[in-house]
């Protein structure tokens, strides 16, 4: 950062330069794309939309089209700032910059928290999966199997990681395009099948069968989905000239989510009734139920390969995120110092073994609490992912006020409409967080996190006082 745009003591400068952190350029714009998706796209889409159809019917395509808009403002916030500070510490360094150190530490923590979470949840999922043909495996089995894997993969340069992640998740991207054109067939009629139509939107209780109410809630879900836009920002320290894939990569990657849920998620909904597809329990995807449903020849295991792919690809992108956060944490000095140490290949493997903490906490519910481990570890991560959020937005806004005009001007980027889209996006995600106490199963999450916070603000103030 050649042009720092604030000013930083020599710690915080050093610490904060590409250079000193010893991380490769390798990623490919190409490959940054790719990630993005295959971080979005997963559980969120794949498993989890059982519950917000449960909550909402058929209205739930209005809880993603306005998931999708709170989206796009927090990826083109990121994306701004991006461009000026292209680090591995992502808005974790940019929080400690324009807000507070507080913030920068407590963020990425709880970034990191969240994504060894997810990272659980996905492989949790993995074994869901497989009990579509495997009911008798314990999914425990496939939880260790799909861990030594993914951890396998990350342990490799990072050009050959990216590598891998682009054609892991190129394949749920155009098993979702096969999706959405086999759906459209059968609900028009083209082909051998009769023509679905679109009755199932509004029969079954209507379009909006528990009211608006029910599209809010469901939203808290839905939203959910969307994280994942911030991964294009966290590999921005290791992104091949970022100032032209960062701001390249963002665009595509926004719309291509909007278009991938919205028009999925229509499509599901309109191939079957919502109260086959939507569940109070997560016990499989509601895609592959929807296959059965219509009767299409091993149309379902096709489906439920598709599905497996995408939770792999996506634990495989937290698992990367979860790292470099960790990373980030001891590079910043809040951490210890052998967290921030490098392989040969310019992968940081001791913070790749700390992130495995998810996945070995998958593999103890799979084993004892087999049926709600997939809600427990998804919702917990949900209150941190609002917070990391809410931190994004509020640092765009010290950001822009600090850029300068001439800056700004130069932003290859940019987010319109400012100040309001930036306070409008942090009321609606307070908004959700405050009514997530009315979503079964999310009651506790919030009061969780709130307590969670406490204990890391008294854990930054402890090692800052050790420091001074």
């Amino acid at each position: 950062m050649d042009d720092q745009v604030v000013a930083e003591s020599p710690r915080q400068a050093d610490s904060h330069r590409p250079e000193s952190e010893g991380l490769q350029r390798r990623l490919k714009p190409r490959q940054l794309t790719m990630m993005a998706i295959g971080g979005a796209i997963g559980v969120g889409l794949f498993l989890g939309s059982s519950l917000t159809i449960e909550l909402a019917g058929p209205g739930v395509i209005l809880s993603y089209v306005v998931g999708a808009l709170v989206a796009m403002v927090v990826a083109y916030s990121l994306a701004e700032m991006a461009v000026v500070h292209p680090v591995a510490g992502s808005f974790g360094v940019y929080a400690e910059l324009y807000l507070s150190r507080w913030a920068g530490f407590t963020v990425r923590v709880t970034y990191g928290l969240a994504q060894i979470i997810a990272i659980g949840a996905e492989v949790t999922a993995v074994a869901i999966y497989f009990g579509f043909w495997f009911p008798q495996v314990p999914a425990w089995a496939w939880v260790c199997l799909v861990s030594v894997g993914l951890v396998i993969v990350n342990a490799l340069q990072v050009g050959n990681f990216g590598e891998f992640e682009y054609w892991f998740a190129l394949i749920k991207v155009v098993a979702i395009i096969i999706f959405i054109a086999v759906g459209v067939a059968l609900i028009t009629g083209i082909g051998p099948w009769p023509a679905i139509g679109l009755a199932n939107l509004t029969q079954h209780g209507g379009f909006l069968p528990h009211g608006w109410r029910g599209v809010w809630l469901a939203l808290k879900m839905g939203l959910n989905s969307y994280m994942g836009v911030e991964v294009i920002a966290v590999t921005a320290g290791e992104a091949q000239d970022p100032q032209i894939s960062i701001p390249r990569a963002m665009r595509t990657v926004v719309f291509r989510l909007i278009i991938f849920y919205v028009c999925a998620i229509t499509v599901m909904l309109a191939m079957t009734p919502w109260s086959q597809t939507g569940s109070a329990t997560v016990s499989g995807s509601p895609f592959v139920r929807a296959f059965g449903v219509v009767g299409i020849p091993f149309a379902a295991s096709l489906m439920n390969i598709v599905v497996i792919t995408a939770a792999l690809s996506s634990a495989n992108t937290n698992l990367y995120l979860s790292t470099r956060m960790l990373f980030s944490l001891s590079r910043s000095r809040y951490a210890p110092q052998w967290l921030g140490s490098l392989s040969r290949n310019g992968v940081p493997h001791a913070a790749l073994g700390i992130s495995t903490g998810g996945m070995i906490a998958a593999i103890l519910l799979a084993v004892f609490a087999p049926k709600g481990a997939f809600l427990l570890l998804y919702g917990t991560a949900v209150a941190g992912m609002y917070f990391v959020w809410i931190v994004i937005l509020m640092t765009h806004l010290g950001f822009r006020r600090r850029l300068g005009v001439d800056r700004l001007a130069k932003l290859p980027l940019k987010l319109p409409a400012q100040p309001v889209l930036s306070v409008s996006g942090i009321v609606v995600l307070i908004a959700i967080a405050a009514t997530t106490f009315f979503v079964e199963g999310l009651q506790n999450t919030v009061p969780t996190f709130i307590v969670f916070l406490v204990i890391m603000s008294v854990i930054y103030w402890t090692l800052r006082h050790k420091a001074a």
